[in-house]
């Protein structure tokens, strides 16, 4: 999180926006909480994936971006562990 140039409260809206958007995507039913925390949580875990490849998003949309990705991610391992 250190990298990602935005602040504490943006990370909240954009986490939101990035969760509501994934809970549509994905077809779920979360909460509020829940999506600003997939799309909190999805941002760090989809920047730590594309780390990996080299690929560093930054700002705003690439933290969006990241969010939904990895609020993505985290709805469908839900979904796997949940059957």
């Amino acid at each position: 999180m250190e990298g990602a140039a935005v602040g504490w409260i943006a990370a909240i809206v954009i986490g939101g926006i990035a969760g509501w958007l994934a809970e549509q995507f994905m077809k779920s039913n979360m909460g509020l909480i829940m999506n600003i925390i997939l799309g909190i949580v999805g941002a760090i875990v989809a920047n730590a994936i594309l780390g990996l490849f080299g690929i560093a998003l930054g700002g705003w949309l690439g933290y969006l971006i990241a969010g939904f990705i990895g609020a993505c991610i985290l709805i469908w391992l839900g979904r796997l562990i949940r059957r």
